[in-house]
């Protein structure tokens, strides 16, 4: 394959901010790092602002997209927006699914995004009747994933009851597989490839019966795979796990099993020390999705503790209320600013890796998100010169980024050393804003 080079006026490697850096790609690797590039080579792809690593959503659910405006109508709790939820993926179909997460990734794509964990378990047609292709609807993601240009971790997920000793409800039933066996059974057909990676995922404590827990944590382990749970995001599945188990949330996973360095827990909101600690003490990482628990008035986590107690922090924009995860990364700052009345628990260093190198790792792509010789040529542009970056100097282009700079000043993405974005325009996918609206307008015919 020819040798590709994009030029990058401003690049982020690692911990500081390099002027004129050459990045050349081959294959879909970078091979070569050059700095004190001051000026474009002829033929050389000019990167105008400060390229970062791609940008990783280490937790999304797409079809929620198709929420966004709908459910800031009124109030309520998280409760009350679930049922609106339900009522979306009762339309799905898997063809219907493709089109709206198509134009959910290409947003993503012009959000900076290069790869998204895809929290999976919306499995089976109507009443939880199969389809004659039972990955049907995971298939659809992973194809929709690639008709974006993005790469895709999989997350398919157990989701087999409505809370501890409850069957599913009926609108549960395309969710379920029934048991943890016949989940594994379907997962297993799911393969990796160029672009994606097949992980696996526990809905809940409250969505898995706790003697079934360990055969999700075996499946995965046995393929090395990454392993998500959302765990803790509110106070009643505390209370509930109480109830039934005499333990927290936290705990219970521990004593299946689940924890571990591949396990990432999603929210990890209402923690106790102990949960804390046991977190950390096996580097079970933490997704923080900030916009989304407070779009959902869930809480704000405990991450700065966490992450000083041994868990890797990455971001997700989950329910999509916003894709932007320059945003998710400085709302977890700012968060913890008004938890705590002081400022500075993160550099913006440290937050940038939360969204690109740890966020990646939580999805098995430890290839990627960084800007080095061998990793993948994933990375993205943020503007300088927008209304909202334009004057601060050059060297302090990492806190422009995260503390000025929104999904709308990125410029340009590339996946694999292929330029999805160009210049703001996805190359793909031409019209992404009517893509989404036939996508979500469809849903509600």
């Amino acid at each position: 394959m020819p040798l590709t080079t994009y030029w990058a006026e401003h690049a982020w490697l690692d911990s500081y901010v390099e002027p004129g850096v050459a990045l050349d790609v081959r294959d879909g690797r970078i091979v070569a790092v050059r700095t004190g590039v001051g000026a474009p080579e002829p033929g050389a792809v000019a990167l105008r602002g400060l390229t970062l690593p791609g940008l990783a959503n280490t937790h999304s659910h797409a079809f929620h997209r198709a929420l966004r405006g709908t459910v800031q109508v009124g109030s309520g709790t998280f409760w009350t927006w679930r049922e609106v939820m339900y009522q979306v993926s009762s339309r799905l179909t898997p063809e219907t699914y493709h089109a709206l997460a198509r134009a959910v990734y290409a947003e993503m794509a012009l959000a900076g995004i290069t790869a998204v964990g895809e929290f999976h378990y919306l499995h089976h047609g109507p009443g939880g009747v199969p389809y004659a292709d039972p990955n049907a609807m995971g298939e659809a993601l992973i194809a929709a994933a690639a008709d974006a240009g993005i790469r895709i971790t999989l997350l398919d997920t157990a989701y087999l009851s409505s809370g501890f000793g409850k069957a599913p409800d009926t609108h549960q039933l395309r969710f379920s597989d029934k048991t943890a066996d016949a989940w594994a059974e379907r997962a297993a057909l799911l393969k990796d490839g160029d672009q994606v990676r097949i992980g696996a995922a526990v809905h809940s404590v409250r969505a898995v019966p706790a003697a079934q827990l360990e055969t999700v944590a075996a499946w995965a382990s046995a393929r090395r795979a990454p392993l998500h749970v959302h765990l803790s995001e509110q106070t009643a599945e505390n209370d509930a796990c109480r109830a039934a188990h005499g333990v927290t949330p936290t705990r219970l996973l521990a004593d299946h099993g689940v924890l571990g360095p591949r396990t990432t827990g999603v929210h990890n909101t209402h923690l106790t020390g102990e949960d804390i600690a046991l977190i950390g003490s096996t580097g079970t990482g933490t997704c923080m999705c900030p916009t989304t628990e407070r779009d959902l008035a869930d809480g704000i986590g405990p991450a700065a503790a966490l992450q000083r107690a041994g868990s890797p922090l990455s971001l997700g924009s989950d329910s999509h209320a916003v894709i932007d995860l320059l945003e998710e990364a400085r709302a977890m700052e700012l968060n913890e600013r008004l938890r705590t009345r002081t400022r500075g628990h993160w550099t913006a260093a440290a937050l940038l890796r939360a969204a690109t190198g740890d966020g990646h790792a939580a999805l098995g792509w430890e290839e990627a998100g960084r800007l080095e010789t061998g990793a993948l040529a994933d990375f993205t542009t943020v503007a300088l010169d927008s209304v909202r970056t334009a004057g601060p100097v050059a060297r302090l282009a990492a806190e422009t980024a995260v503390f000025a700079a929104t999904s709308a000043d990125v410029r340009d993405t590339v996946v694999a050393g292929r330029h999805v974005v160009r210049a703001g325009t996805h190359t793909l996918v031409p019209d992404v804003a009517s893509a989404l609206a036939e996508a979500i307008t469809g849903l509600r015919a």
